[in-house]
């Protein structure tokens, strides 16, 4: 049974792709769950369509990634931190606190994950930080992690 991928199914097949399925692999589990559809014209132009709109959606939000990288290309922000004895911080900075900051004075939200610390920051200094917005487009932002006012490294 010739059958079209309207969604993309691990090991399978992508979205788009015509592949030769089980006569009962595709009528009791593919089209019930609406992973596939026999093969048709009309199917096929309405797949087309969305495809269309799919890779319209992806030029604009790489657009969209690029703006935001050279927005926080060479950005600098400063974290203050509780600091003890030889510039060691009491806690550390994450991921999550760097995210957090870059929302607080660029107004961007960057999911903390996209942040690649390879550990958290346990000291005072200044530390370049990448951030993968996307495929390749990869902006560094300095963080300064500098001792809280009122507090004084021991």
């Amino acid at each position: 049974m010739k059958v079209i991928f309207l969604e993309d199914v691990p090991r399978i097949a992508k979205s788009g792709e015509v592949k030769d399925v089980a006569e009962g692999y595709g009528r009791n589990f593919l089209i019930p769950r609406k992973l596939a559809a026999p093969v048709s014209s009309g199917v096929t132009g309405r797949l087309e369509a969305q495809q269309r709109a799919r890779a319209k959606e992806q030029v604009q939000e790489a657009a969209e990634m690029a703006e935001m990288a050279g927005r926080l290309e060479g950005r600098e922000i400063v974290i203050k931190a509780r600091a003890g004895a030889r510039e060691r911080l009491y806690g550390s900075i994450t991921s999550a606190d760097i995210a957090a900051e870059l929302e607080k004075t660029t107004g961007a939200t960057i999911d903390k994950r996209k942040i690649e610390l390879d550990k958290p920051i346990h000291e005072l200094g200044s530390f370049e930080v990448p951030i993968r917005l996307a495929k390749g487009v990869v902006p560094k932002v300095r963080v300064t992690v500098s001792v809280e006012e009122g507090e004084s490294a021991q």
